[in-house]
């Protein structure tokens, strides 16, 4: 998912590289269905052949219809991910102002489904603590980016998931109205 005109150009597409290379995806997250789990892979026969072994012992099951949608979403015709990611765009577009508007110092997203904000200018440290008190305090949730690190962590970036519906992100925005901006 990316935004601005920009053009992916999977690894596996490039020259020499469709032998070697294995593309796992999250139909989860393309179509929006988290809680499915559902992903897919592609590789050339024989590398398939090895991951299908490994498969066999990891999972017991993927259910038959599961595989059959996700199957059915990647046929689908380009237009109708360029509308999805155009949708995503604007939304992101959309909390992004919104976040700057109420003083809050938001980083720059390309793509994905999150904007991060960098809440050392309200004079926090703690992402973690500074996330709780959010959503106990105000009703929002984000996830601190520390979570992603073993080790060394960044620890004053939030972020939020703006794959949302306008009310909801116009929702969010109204309850975080004070929080950058201290009387």
């Amino acid at each position: 998912m990316i935004f601005d005109g920009r053009v992916h150009v999977p690894l596996i597409a490039m020259e020499g590289m469709r032998e070697r290379t294995v593309k796992i995806g999250s139909a989860g997250k393309i179509f929006s269905l988290t809680g499915w789990k559902v992903g897919f892979v592609c590789a050339t026969a024989p590398i398939m052949k090895v991951i299908a072994k490994a498969h066999q012992f990891i999972t017991f099951t993927t259910p038959p219809n599961l595989q059959s949608a996700v199957a059915y979403g990647l046929a689908k015709e380009d237009s109708y991910f360029a509308a999805m990611r155009a949708g995503f765009q604007r939304s992101r577009d959309r909390f992004a102002r919104g976040l700057s508007a109420r003083g809050f110092s938001v980083l720059p997203s390309g793509g994905t489904y999150f904007l991060n904000i960098d809440i050392a200018p309200l004079g926090r440290g703690d992402d973690l603590a500074f996330c709780m008190w959010l959503v106990k305090e105000h009703g929002v949730a984000a996830i601190p980016v520390s979570a992603f690190y073993s080790r060394d962590p960044i620890t004053t970036v939030v972020r939020f998931c703006f794959a949302k519906h306008d009310a909801t992100l116009d929702g969010a925005l109204a309850r975080l109205d004070h929080v950058a901006r201290r009387p």
